[in-house]
């Protein structure tokens, strides 16, 4: 689905969740054009980055958030105005949409949904020589135990699948990585899909969060993490070549 196909006002119905990607690779004119879109603070974070690639991929970020959002609130992007939790994660103020972002190389991701909260991560699967060190570090016993155990090719493949679950967690609930990863216990088997063990130790706590884990594209994990079980994915693919409202 393209941004220039879809409808004027995009609709989410109860326990629905829809992500968005796009590619973070624009023409200069393209990047122009998302860049007057932003508001003013937005613009004073883009140009705090030293590398022109990392300035270009905030910038087709937001601007592509925006371009999104507007969709669902049939406002004009430039209009949105965002408010921001105290760790950073922005919010819409006077809706019940909620929504989370995440990008890594060339790649963005967006989670859209109504009321409950949200998070989301993507991670691009880089060579690692030290995913049973970091393991150690940032996991708990348990997870650290599993990824010791397996052979060196599957540590580093491990590590991110658990990598992603924990922070779309920690995204959803606003703490970021402040929230300690090894407070939130993922459990890997090879015969299910990944699902949280515990979090802060209480397995029924894990319990009522929704976990489902997707590859967006080949050398890419990502997670999303919603506040509600039952919930009901769609998937959706902006054409950057023509990104209007």
């Amino acid at each position: 689905m393209f941004l220039d196909q879809v409808e004027k006002k995009l609709e989410l119905s109860e326990n629905n969740v829809h992500i968005w990607s796009t590619n973070l690779k624009l023409s200069s004119g393209q990047i122009e054009e998302l860049s007057t879109i932003l508001s003013p603070d937005e613009k004073e974070r883009a140009n705090k980055f030293y590398f022109e690639r990392d300035k270009n991929r905030f910038i087709i970020a937001r601007g592509t958030l925006r371009k999104i959002l507007s969709h669902y609130l049939n406002i004009e992007p430039k209009k949105l105005q965002f408010t921001y939790s105290d760790r950073g994660k922005p919010y819409l103020t006077n809706t019940a949409i909620l929504f989370n972002l995440s990008h890594s190389q060339d790649l963005a991701l967006y989670a859209i949904t109504k009321i409950n909260l949200i998070g989301i991560d993507l991670e691009y699967i880089r060579p690692m020589n030290d995913a049973k060190n970091l393991a150690k570090r940032f996991f708990s016993i348990r997870e650290y135990n599993l990824i010791s155990q397996l052979p060196p090719q599957k540590q580093q493949e491990t590590f991110f699948k658990i990598w992603t679950c924990k922070e779309a967690y920690l995204k959803a609930t606003g703490d970021g990585l402040a929230g300690n990863l090894e407070k939130v216990e993922i459990c890997v088997t090879p015969e299910k899909p990944v699902e949280f063990f515990s979090i802060n130790g209480d397995i029924e706590e894990a319990s009522h969060w929704y976990l489902y884990q997707f590859i967006p594209q080949p050398n890419y994990i990502a997670a999303v993490v919603v506040a509600e079980k039952n919930q009901k994915l769609s998937f959706w693919q902006i054409n950057n070549t023509d990104i209007v409202f």
